[in-house]
């Protein structure tokens, strides 16, 4: 039986659009660079080398074959201190290829969103990713694919009703 592709893999093998919807206040909270930048928010640079963050060499590698990347945040107000480390790294992404923008938690009560964040792959496949309540990845599986076609169309759907109200990361400024 043939091993499903990892992330990195389904980027490669995506044709046109790769679209990432992210619903939660924080994520890895354990990871090393956010508690240095959490101390001391001056001494992480942001880092658009893609050299020195292989999302971003991924990112360029995938957006020049032309595939749209796309990733919206739906987040609350005022911004958690996690996000604010996202919101200072996401130029990095925007600089590799990346479409971001921010959707405060406020502006979206009436749309109809999965339970989960998820990517979703050329309109055909979506991955969604299980964290736990802190925001880690969760132990008891971190992922999930379906190419349920009601379930791809869900996601499709509200990925683009909250893309179509968001802020560009280029005018967004946490509050």
């Amino acid at each position: 039986m043939a091993q499903e592709p990892t992330l990195e893999g389904l980027f490669r093998q995506a044709r046109h659009s790769a679209v990432h919807l992210e619903m939660r206040d924080g994520y890895m909270r354990s990871d090393p660079e956010f508690v240095s930048w959490s101390r001391a928010p001056l001494s992480v640079p942001a880092r658009h080398d893609p050299a020195s963050r292989p999302w971003l060499s991924l990112m360029r590698e995938v957006t020049d074959r032309g595939v749209a990347v796309r990733r919206a945040r739906i987040f609350s107000e005022p911004m958690s201190d996690y996000l604010r480390y996202e919101h200072h790294l996401t130029p990095g992404n925007v600089a590799a290829g990346e479409q971001v923008r921010w959707l405060p938690r406020r502006r979206a009560s009436d749309l109809a969103l999965p339970g989960n964040d998820f990517w979703l792959f050329d309109d055909a496949l979506v991955l969604f990713l299980h964290f736990t309540g802190d925001g880690e990845l969760s132990p008891e599986g971190d992922e999930e694919r379906t190419t349920d076609p009601a379930v791809v169309r869900h996601c499709s759907m509200a990925f683009e009703s909250v893309w179509e109200r968001s802020i560009p990361h280029e005018e967004y400024q946490p509050v």
